[in-house]
C-alpha cells in the first residue's frame, strides 16, 4: 500500500510578503516616532525667538529707566551765572552741530532766541533728547527714529508759534513801544489763591467764591452762597 502524499504546507501570507511587510510597518512607525519632535522643531523654535525677543524688550526697557537722566530745566537753573553760561554755551554749540543742519529747524529758530526762556527749555530738552538717544547708555534706533518723527518736529513747530517773526530789534527799548515782556510772568489772581483754598477744601459742593473786581488786590473774593 502506497504511502499516502505528505499535505502541501500551507502557503504563507501572501506568498512570504507578511514578515517583511510588518517588520517595514515597524520601520516606519519607528521613524514617524523620531521625526515627530523634529516636525514640531520649527515651531518651538519660533516660540523660543519670541520669548528671547520678549526678553530682549523687557531689558532694554529696563535699562533705559535705570540709566534715564532727567534734562536740566532752563527755567529752573540754579541761580549761578557760571551754570547758566555752561548751559548756553553746551546748547549753542549742539545747535551748531545738530539742530541747524535742518532747514526748518534754521527758518524757525530766530536770532533773538536766547531771550525767549520758552525756546531756550524747548531746545535744551531737545537736545538731551538727542543726546539719549544716540550717545546715552539706551541709545537705540527707536529712540532716534522717535526724536526724527516726533520730538524735533514738534520743538520746531512750537517755536515757531512762540517766536513767529521776532528779531533782536523787537527786544530793543524804543521812544514809545515798551520792551517784550520776556521777565518773569505775573500769575493771574495770584492774591485770591488763599480764597480758592479754602473754598476747595471746604465748600467744593457749593458755588465758588465770586472774583474781585478788576483791579483789586488782595483775597477779596466774595464767598459762594450756600444753600
Amino acid at each position: 500500500m502506497s504511502t499516502p502524499p505528505a499535505p502541501a504546507a500551507a502557503a504563507s501570507d501572501e506568498d512570504g510578503w507578511a514578515g517583511p511587510v510588518a517588520g517595514l510597518a515597524r520601520l516606519v512607525d519607528g521613524l514617524r516616532r523620531d521625526l515627530n519632535p523634529l516636525i514640531a522643531l520649527p515651531e518651538r523654535v519660533d516660540e523660543l525667538a519670541s520669548l528671547v525677543a520678549g526678553l530682549a524688550d523687557a531689558l532694554a526697557a529696563s535699562t533705559a529707566r535705570r540709566h534715564a537722566a532727567p534734562a536740566p530745566s532752563w527755567l529752573l537753573a540754579p541761580t549761578d551765572t557760571q551754570n547758566a553760561a555752561e548751559l548756553l554755551d553746551a546748547l549753542a554749540g549742539w545747535l551748531g552741530a545738530v539742530f541747524l543742519r535742518y532747514p526748518d529747524g534754521a527758518a524757525a529758530l530766530p536770532d533773538c532766541w536766547c531771550w525767549h526762556p520758552d525756546i531756550v527749555e524747548e531746545l535744551v530738552w531737545l537736545m538731551h533728547a538727542w543726546s539719549a538717544a544716540y550717545q546715552g547708555p539706551a541709545a537705540s534706533v527707536g529712540l532716534a527714529g522717535d526724536w526724527h518723527d516726533r520730538q524735533r518736529p514738534g520743538v520746531v513747530r512750537r517755536i515757531r508759534g512762540a517766536a513767529g517773526s521776532c528779531s533782536r530789534e523787537n527786544h530793543q527799548t524804543r521812544p514809545g513801544r515798551p520792551p517784550l515782556a520776556t521777565g518773569a510772568p505775573t500769575v493771574p489772581a495770584a492774591a485770591e489763591l488763599t480764597v480758592i483754598a479754602g473754598w476747595w477744601a471746604v465748600d467744593r459742593d457749593y458755588p465758588a467764591p465770586e472774583p474781585a473786581s478788576a483791579g483789586a488786590s488782595g483775597p477779596t473774593a466774595q464767598e459762594g452762597a450756600r444753600p
